[in-house]
């Protein structure tokens, strides 16, 4: 997705990228410690939309406990405003890590599997 992140207004680069008119967290390729710094606009900015947020994981090929944590803050953050996290589409790989951290069992977190 990061062409067509790139037709909504993010750059190439961008591993993860926040669609504010549809309120969608785009994350796409290998998401590591490392890459953590190229994803904190794109969480502030999902946190400040004043919507639910739904997280499209489609195209993540690779995640370390880093990102589940920043998505486990950001749920955190969104149910203090009553709002809800949604993760979408993850790879079977994702979704075991996605339980493995117990980020589906958190308040205000639904996991969608395609």
């Amino acid at each position: 997705m990061g062409q067509s992140s790139h037709a909504s207004g993010g750059s190439l680069l961008d591993i993860v990228f926040f669609d504010a008119q549809q309120s969608v967290l785009r994350v796409t390729g290998e998401e590591i410690r490392v890459t953590s710094g190229r994803r904190r606009r794109a969480l502030s900015r999902a946190l400040k939309c004043g919507r639910d947020v739904d997280v499209d994981l489609r195209e993540l090929s690779f995640a370390d406990s880093s990102l589940m944590l920043d998505l486990a803050v950001l749920a955190r953050r969104l149910r203090q405003q009553g709002r809800a996290l949604r993760l979408n589409s993850p790879q079977p790989h994702i979704r075991k890590l996605i339980e493995l951290m117990g980020l589906d069992r958190l308040p205000a977190v639904a996991l969608n599997v395609a």
